[in-house]
């Protein structure tokens, strides 16, 4: 078991250096791709259709507008496994008020495959084989948010802006920073919640630092590829989701709340509805509550034409279902669901924890 694992980890490794090694400057389809996966196993559960609905500490992830909601301090935690138990996925984040009209949070996301073997170097000048000469290392993404809210001066209205700083991390081999901005808008009228996220806004540009003495050594793995030193940066495209909800009390315990979202992105992809100009995802979310105890939700997104053996086209989707427990400033929640919007890993189990922390407070 452990050989696979580790033969898993090997060929996901080339995967994501042969990507990485063929970075230009220029607009990327995928580029970034960690920070779209999305955090909150109660988001998750919806099919990630929060952006207006939102309103709590993730709120600096799905729309840093959402910040204005909060009451308190909190604090979130998630964890989970990607691609098999390969990668691990991490998020922290905390939120608080500053006043009646302004609030902030800050949050990290850690996307990483860590124990990789290292084989560059297995075989010495001799020709011999040394298997004393592998040494292992880690690949990691890390997202650092800073978010900032604020109520606009018309009733309704209230803002958000992200403020992101990417590091990422392949070993010895590379390494790069980046730096982008996000902006939300938040607009609620008569219980009805309209929501506008606009990610990477002023694209997020990314650096990589190639180290050419570890890259000469992979530079023949593939006869006649990877001869030149790839080019050093990359450019992460805008994207826009658009969201609308409302909540209905049934009966003074019971309520449901409706959600949908319509996701964009500036390129042609196999979204539902896809031009040149942009490409269209919807997602719908539906949350069962019972005396802001118990939750019940289910999502449905990822709209996607896929292309059959007999070169037809079948749209397939990805349905999401979850679960959440709230008591005393403590909720727990969990979701069935396909990791990423454009994931082909199987379904996880995903848990969150968010805390108010006025609760440790006398």
């Amino acid at each position: 078991m452990a050989k696979k694992i580790r033969l898993k980890k090997n060929q996901f490794f080339l995967f994501l250096l042969v990507c990485t090694v063929n970075y230009g400057q220029a607009v990327r389809k995928y580029s970034n791709e960690f920070m779209n996966i999305g955090v909150d196993a109660a988001a998750l559960g919806m099919a990630n259709a929060v952006t207006a609905s939102t309103a709590d500490v993730n709120s600096g992830y799905w729309n840093p507008a959402g910040l204005m909601n909060l009451e308190d301090h909190q604090l979130a935690l998630m964890h989970a496994n990607y691609f098999a138990n390969i990668a691990q996925y991490d998020y922290i984040g905390y939120a608080s008020p500053i006043d009646d009209r302004s609030a902030w949070g800050i949050s990290l996301i850690r996307f990483g495959v860590d124990d990789i073997l290292n084989t560059t170097e297995l075989i010495d000048s001799q020709g011999n084989i040394d298997y004393n000469r592998i040494s292992l290392f880690s690949t990691a993404d890390y997202g650092f948010t800073f978010s900032y809210a604020r109520k606009l001066p018309v009733p309704g209205f209230q803002y958000g802006v992200n403020a992101k700083v990417i590091r990422r991390i392949i070993g010895k081999f590379a390494d790069s920073w980046g730096f982008g901005f996000d902006v939300g808008l938040q607009f609620e009228k008569n219980n009805w919640k309209f929501g506008l996220m606009v990610r990477d806004i002023t694209t997020t540009y990314n650096v990589w630092n190639i180290n050419e003495k570890e890259y000469q050594k992979i530079a023949d793995a593939v006869p006649g590829q990877n001869q030149e030193l790839p080019e050093s940066t990359e450019i992460t495209a805008p994207k826009a989701q658009l969201g609308l909800s409302k909540k209905f009390i049934i009966r003074y315990d019971y309520s449901i709340m409706a959600a949908a979202n319509v996701n964009m992105r500036f390129a042609k992809t196999n979204d539902l509805i896809s031009s040149d100009f942009v490409s269209v995802d919807p997602a719908l979310g539906f949350e069962f509550g019972y005396t802001d105890l118990v939750f019940v939700r289910a999502g449905v997104g990822n709209f996607q034409n896929v292309e059959q053996l007999d070169n037809t086209n079948k749209v397939g989707f990805q349905p999401n279902i979850g679960l959440g427990f709230k008591y005393k400033g403590i909720q727990v929640d969990y979701a069935l669901t396909d990791l990423g919007n454009q994931s082909a890993a199987l379904y996880s189990n995903i848990f969150s924890l968010k805390v108010d922390l006025s609760l440790f407070r006398n």
